[in-house]
């Protein structure tokens, strides 16, 4: 389970933790459902920036460390419905 942001369109963004309470992971996803980059981990109630590094129009939150449990890395792909 987690939460799919989709932007419309590919552009660079970024996101906090500022009113967060758990740790997240955040996978940054292209138009075409390519995983860019992902943060793994991000610290709750921190309000630094998280940026994507590249554009994206896709970003995931999941719970933090739940992608390394995966083996989720740069390059794999993801499945959704709102993402062709």
């Amino acid at each position: 389970a987690g939460m799919l942001f989709d932007f419309k369109e590919e552009r660079e963004t970024s996101f906090w933790m500022r009113n967060t309470f758990i740790p997240l992971d955040m996978i940054f996803i292209s138009a075409a459902g390519e995983v860019k980059t992902i943060h793994v981990n991000a610290r709750p109630h921190d309000p630094t920036s998280i940026p994507s590094q590249v554009p994206v129009q896709f970003v995931l939150e999941i719970p933090g460390g739940r992608s390394v449990e995966l083996g989720i890395k740069p390059g794999d792909r993801v499945e959704h419905a709102r993402i062709r």
